[in-house]
């Protein structure tokens, strides 16, 4: 092989490594667009949160505290006031005033006494009141094993805008803070409430 031809092959080599790179760099990034679509398009993540708490006190104590479901505001120190309320499609309703301001509806979806448990769904849509959508939750009052009770709360909830680009008040961040306030904050008070009537 001649000089020349030794050149031109090496140009041609060169010129196809050229092209072997800008078609992996191309694949490279519109893979990278497909996935970042990709997540997108599931939209928001559901979310859980199990907050329980021991107290000092009988369990059937605790139940005559929270078993009323429409009586939120006789234990939780986040709301104002909260009343009964009946609807046909929706049934057993407690509506519930914040002291934040703004109102929350839940619709009681199943109550067992002997069990000491019920079970609810939010059936309004102010997620300005609380940043939540989706949001269903049950509260069960357990025996210890010292005769004591114990509280288990537990709930789902997906972010107040289920958009692919929620606002900063109504993101994942929001929902789980408001969340995780207002279980923990009703907890801690339901457990000096009974123990103090103990």
């Amino acid at each position: 092989m001649n000089k020349a031809s030794g050149r031109l092959q090496r140009i041609v080599e060169s010129r196809s490594e050229r092209r072997r790179a800008i078609i992996i760099f191309a694949g490279a990034a519109i893979a990278a667009s497909i996935i970042g679509l990709d997540a997108e398009a599931h939209g928001p993540t559901p979310h859980k949160i199990d907050e329980s708490v021991a107290i000092g006190a009988k369990p059937e104590a605790v139940w005559a505290l929270i078993g009323d479901f429409a009586n939120l505001s006789k234990w939780h120190p986040l709301v104002a006031e909260s009343s009964a309320k009946s609807d046909e499609i929706q049934g057993k309703l407690r509506v519930f005033t914040l002291k934040s301001g703004g109102q929350v509806v839940d619709g009681l979806t199943e109550y067992d006494p002997s069990k000491m448990t019920y079970s609810y769904r939010r059936v309004d849509e102010d997620v300005k009141a609380l940043p939540v959508s989706s949001y269903t939750a049950t509260i069960t009052v357990e025996p210890s094993a010292d005769g004591t009770a114990k509280v288990e709360w537990i709930g789902r909830y997906y972010r107040g805008d289920t958009g692919n680009d929620p606002p900063e008040e109504l993101n994942d961040e929001a929902a789980t803070k408001a969340m995780t306030d207002f279980f923990q904050s009703g907890l801690r008070n339901l457990k000096s409430l009974a123990e103090h009537k103990g």
